[in-house]
């Protein structure tokens, strides 16, 4: 009777048994997961690295923003000085010279925004290419079919979001990326 009951314990453990990997990883055995792209990226060493270059890139903008807007504020000032001694026919070309340079500038500065923003998109794209096949090894790991975005989930069980493991697995694989990321194009 013991041997039997033993072997029936035995027997239901293999067969409810998850996949030795997917036990590391613990990750329920099922056949969809989720992920949170977002978290992925960001709290991944690359998408950190990637944070920390676009931020620092972002203010080294944001102190040129600020040194051009003084430099047109001390010529706006010296217009508006300049007004007051010469005549209408000829101030306005100044006004209109300084008018042009103001919305010049504004377009570089946008443009230069822009590119940092498009620089960003291109790394999370990469990023999301070379984060396929880790994905895709954990995916078969554990005997899943498919893998959702968590964001586009009514409900599911934290068990299925392989998230945290996917960073993990991804610092260990990608690390922080390319460490010489381009500088945005004006």
């Amino acid at each position: 009777m013991r041997r039997a009951l033993h072997c029936l314990v035995f027997g239901l453990g293999l067969l409810f048994a998850v996949p030795a990997s997917a036990q590391v990883l613990s990750i329920a055995e099922t056949p969809v997961l989720t992920i949170d792209s977002e978290r992925l990226f960001l709290n991944s060493d690359f998408g950190k690295r990637v944070a920390r270059e676009i931020e620092e890139q972002g203010n080294q903008l944001a102190t040129e923003n600020r040194q051009i807007e003084a430099e047109l504020a001390e010529a706006e000032q010296d217009l508006t000085n300049k007004r007051k001694t010469m005549t209408p026919e000829a101030f306005r070309p100044l006004a209109d010279a300084f008018d042009t340079r103001v919305q010049t500038t504004r377009q570089a500065q946008a443009a230069k925004s822009r590119a940092l923003n498009s620089l960003l998109e291109q790394e999370r794209e990469v990023f999301l290419n070379a984060a396929g096949p880790v994905l895709e090894a954990l995916m078969q790991e554990v005997g899943a079919s498919v893998v959702l975005e968590r964001r586009t989930v009514f409900i599911s069980a934290n068990s299925t979001d392989i998230t945290a493991a996917a960073i993990a697995r991804l610092n260990e694989t990608l690390g922080e990326g390319d460490t010489n990321t381009p500088e945005p194009k004006d």
